[in-house]
């Protein structure tokens, strides 16, 4: 697996965990935990979405080089 491959592979699992977070935070937060888990869903999402562009943005600018 070259180097890029397993950056790919990284990203996109960061970006599935922090979606699972903020879910879970979400869920804590309807159930009336505190406002602090608004805030940590906000933020795992915000971060999910920087993630993604990202993720577009490396595959942009690398797509000269293979996977292998």
């Amino acid at each position: 697996m070259s180097l890029k491959a397993f950056h790919i592979f990284f990203i996109t699992v960061s970006i599935l965990i922090g979606l699972i977070l903020a879910g879970w935070f979400a869920m804590r937060f309807h159930s009336g935990q505190g406002n602090a888990y608004l805030l940590a869903s906000i933020a795992s999402v915000c971060g999910s979405v920087a993630l993604f562009i990202y993720a577009r943005r490396f595959l942009k600018k690398l797509k000269h080089i293979s996977y292998l």
